[in-house]
């Protein structure tokens, strides 16, 4: 297995942490990529050729909405801020994936119980 494949997301994963990204403040691309690789301890790294097409598909679903504005170093940037559709969407998605990741966890750790 090679070091990108082996960093391969799931379906829905960089949605779901660019949703809990804005959930703690509104943020634009670049901004989203640096927390997302300063959280992950850089074992993430998000390229602009996956962000915008996700950010795309977050807008088109309303789940983030955004608007056009000037950076603190005076350049235009647009955005992005979670939606009550999109928080409500963000539990629903981090529910599925814990018990996702429990079942995982079970089939790679059978003598272990599982969590009560």
């Amino acid at each position: 297995m090679t070091e990108t494949t082996a960093r391969d997301l799931f379906p829905g994963a960089l949605e779901m942490m660019i949703l809990e990204s804005l959930r703690r403040q509104p943020a634009h691309g670049y901004a989203l990529v640096q927390h997302i690789q300063q959280r992950s301890n850089n074992l993430l790294q998000v390229e602009e050729g996956s962000l915008y097409p996700a950010l795309q598909r977050l807008l088109k679903a309303k789940l983030v909405k955004a608007e056009w504005g000037v950076s603190s170093t005076n350049r235009r940037v647009r955005t992005y801020q979670i939606t009550a559709a999109g928080l409500r969407h963000l539990e629903q998605q981090i529910s599925s994936f814990e018990r996702m990741f429990e079942g995982i966890a079970l089939v790679l750790n059978p003598g272990k119980s599982p969590a009560s």
